[in-house]
């Protein structure tokens, strides 16, 4: 466990405060009213959070991700999309208001059906469900048109550091590209250009493995083709993006972020060649700056601005929280600016304030399955395999959420996410070279990996990485750099049957 950064007597002092320290400042969480933990809570949470030492048998609760939320293992497509199992009955007749929600398909206006019109004029899908397929992840598209809704490009320019953010002396600067914003969208309204066409070309090569096994990876190539307003900026950074999946998200969202900032590790100060760096973020919602949890890069706080994030994004619905009906046209996009629009005087936003709310409650609470073969004796050994070759210093395996008295589903709970939710150096092999916050063209954040091994049962074309060119769990393991070079190579030099327990301890989880 790396060492509890959070001293009080560093906001004091009068020197300029480190990044730690200003992590440490802004670990403030208004989207929660936790109650405070006792020393016995404290010593509990101890205990049950420390790495796992013996591995001849599972760990106590292991086979409950979620704690009480965790849900049954589906052995269908619907595996990701059941409710949290500790939802009262009121909370799962919200869930499902909200689960209408995220599968609506949207249409454009003017239409009769006024409560669905607003999509557009530029999206990359017509419903949250369209890019979190069965809740699950996306996809990279097929060719040769290779039209998607699960995947886009993110672009940004070097811009200058917000008044509100420049105390934090890393934070990266950025700006829209004039002409695209800060999302490449691939459909739009009738009358409408649309941004542009992604295409994707791929190199192979072969790395050997011990024992004799070889890997075949794909590197990819991104393309921003039949641009619809003109070129991008000069010096336009794209990043690829496929959907995440969906679940365990409230939860996520109920760790404290003392104990997130607890593994954090910026000038390696025990050698280990780990890191792990906070993301800290703007949230309009709050009008402050607040620890990053969500996204490729920990770019966004709360489940809620994640969502009405999305809605503006990826469907050109606005919400309260991002108003602007044109979703991410920008202001060179005359005709994009001049489409009917779903707002109105009776309707202020496409979507309004209760309905987001339902959409959230849904994203907080779709259930994280049980786990499987937990005491099978080739799972044992992938975990300590897991533990041996460094996997478990970034893919923290457990945290206890906070005590929280208006989310009882999320309240006190033991999960096992495996992540901690910081930034890491992965090399220049996954680099996107598109900085978002703090977050550097080269970090990304710890994926969490519950439900990771039911990934291709919800949907059989996902793939893994944030761009989906990991086709197994094994080439995502390969892909690892920077500062989980170390861990890789000791994969690379596992024997074979090690390798192939590390990989079913994955699956299992």
């Amino acid at each position: 466990m790396k060492t509890n950064l959070l001293l009080a007597a560093a906001l004091a002092a009068a020197t300029p405060l480190t990044a730690l320290d200003l992590a440490s400042k802004y670990q403030a969480e208004p989207h929660l009213s936790p109650l405070p933990r006792t020393d016995a809570e404290r010593a509990r949470i101890a205990g049950a959070t420390a790495p796992a030492t013996d591995f001849s048998k599972p760990e106590a609760f292991e086979n409950l991700p979620a704690g009480a939320a965790t849900v049954r293992v589906r052995a269908d497509d619907e595996a990701f999309s059941q409710h949290s199992a500790n939802l009262s009955f009121e909370q799962e007749l919200e869930f499902k208001l909200g689960n209408g929600l995220f599968k609506k398909i949207w249409v454009f206006s003017p239409a009769s059906t006024k409560a669905s019109d607003g999509l557009g004029p530029l999206y990359n899908a017509r419903s949250c469900q369209r890019c979190h397929l069965k809740d699950g992840r996306g996809h990279v598209p097929d060719q040769p048109d290779y039209a998607s809704t699960t995947m886009f490009l993110r672009v940004s320019t070097p811009g200058p550091v917000p008044p509100e953010l420049q105390e934090i002396t890393d934070y990266i600067g950025t700006a829209p590209d004039p002409n695209y914003g800060t999302q490449l969208q691939d459909f739009s309204a009738p009358g409408i250009t649309p941004e542009y066409k992604l295409q994707i070309e791929y190199e192979e090569f072969e790395i050997a493995l011990n024992g004799g096994e070889t890997a075949t990876l794909r590197r990819p190539s991104y393309t921003a083709a039949e641009l619809g307003y003109g070129p991008l900026a000069d010096n336009a950074m794209l990043s690829p993006r496929v959907a995440p999946p969906m679940i365990g998200l409230g939860l996520l969202e109920a760790i404290p972020a003392a104990d997130i900032l607890a593994h954090a590790d910026e000038e390696d100060a025990d050698g280990d060649g780990i890191s792990g760096r906070a993301n800290l973020v703007w949230s309009p919602e709050f009008d402050q700056i607040m620890l990053g949890r969500f996204g490729l890069k920990a770019g966004t706080p709360t489940v809620h601005q994640q969502s009405a994030g999305a809605f503006s994004g990826d469907i050109g619905i606005s919400t309260p929280l991002f108003p602007g009906h044109a979703g991410e046209c920008t202001g060179l996009q005359t005709a994009c600016q001049a489409a009917p629009h779903g707002g109105g005087d009776s309707r202020e936003t496409e979507i309004d304030q209760p309905n987001m709310d339902l959409v959230t409650f849904y994203s907080r609470n779709l259930g994280v399955p049980a786990r499987r073969d937990i005491g099978d004796r080739q799972v044992l050994r992938g975990k300590q395999v897991f533990y041996d070759t460094g996997c478990a210093a970034c893919h923290v395996p457990k945290y206890v959420t906070h005590r929280l008295e208006d989310r009882p589903e999320h309240s006190f709970q033991l999960i096992w996410p495996y992540s901690d939710l910081l930034l890491h150096d992965m090399g220049e092999g996954l680099a996107d070279h598109r900085p978002e916050a703090r977050a550097t063209g080269r970090e990304w954040r710890t994926t969490p990996l519950w439900g990771i091994g039911l990934t291709k049962q919800v949907s059989p074309r996902a793939t893994f990485l944030h761009d989906g060119r990991a086709r197994t769990l094994l080439e995502a393991v390969l892909w690892h750099g920077g500062e989980a070079e170390a861990a890789k190579t000791r994969v690379v030099d596992l024997a074979p049957d090690d390798r192939a327990a590390l990989i079913s301890f994955l699956e299992s989880l």
